[in-house]
């Protein structure tokens, strides 16, 4: 568990990184960034609204917004099922969490008109665009994954740091502390790019070349978060499997 907690730790530390200004809300002795949680907050009820919505009426044969969740839910489960194997059963709710709430926070930073709300300080953006939102994703599938494991195969679930050979253990614990700051940093630095180059281009030339540089931001945008399901998955099922 030294390990865990070497990279809770960490990534503790990573997230107090700040890019631009904040907007900070005072919750007893805690210090929270106001703007993240008011967009996570949107987000989250984009998705209940839009779940509500599909599952009000169940048809048997289902049409429009069923049909669509229906779809959604499949894709979910094949990308589970691909990664984890056949016990992925479990494990298919918290991996559409991940891909839902990424892939709607990303497009929020490009589709909803989040700089017409002023705040006191700094702006809103998409919550995927603050680190502390990435840290926090990164971690829940770092625990996701040490649970996996350890619910499996006890505590012969860390023989697999001396695998193949005991030489590899320094490796092996490296391998661990680095998937979930590459999972973090991979995401933020992708979606704040992608917005920093929107707002640059709409500054010097805001007629004609932001559009076909904000369609490919939509289309990476819903790549990473496929991306960051399908390595959740994979390490999930990699603690399972107990495979490199």
């Amino acid at each position: 568990m030294n390990v865990l907690s070497c990279s809770i730790n960490t990534l503790y530390d990573i997230s107090g990184v700040e890019v631009g200004q904040h907007f900070y809300w005072q919750i007893g002795g805690f210090q929270v960034h106001g703007q993240v949680l008011i967009t996570s907050w949107v987000v989250i009820a984009i998705l209940l609204g839009s779940a509500t919505i599909a599952v009000r009426n169940p048809q048997i044969i289902p049409t429009g917004s069923q049909n669509f969740f229906e779809y959604v839910l499949e894709f979910i489960r094949d990308v589970s099922k691909t990664q984890i194997g056949e016990e992925y059963g479990p494990w298919v709710p918290f991996i559409g969490t991940l891909f839902l709430f990424i892939f709607v926070s990303n497009w929020s930073g490009a589709l909803l008109p989040w700089k017409i709300i002023e705040l006191p300080h700094g702006e809103l953006a998409a919550p995927t665009n603050d680190i502390n939102t990435t840290v926090a994703l990164a971690l829940l599938t770092s625990v996701a994954y040490f649970y996996a494991g350890l619910t499996k195969k006890g505590l012969s679930y860390f023989g697999k740091y001396i695998q193949p050979t005991p030489i590899l253990l320094p490796i092996n614990i490296l391998e661990d502390f680095t998937k979930p700051l590459s999972l973090s940093f991979r995401l933020f630095g992708n979606i704040l790019a992608d917005e920093l180059v929107v707002v640059v281009l709409v500054s010097l030339v805001p007629s004609v070349v932001p559009i076909p540089v904000m369609f490919l931001g939509l289309f990476t945008s819903g790549i990473q978060a496929l991306i960051f399901a399908t390595l959740a998955a994979a390490y999930i099922g990699e603690s399972m499997e107990g495979h490199h």
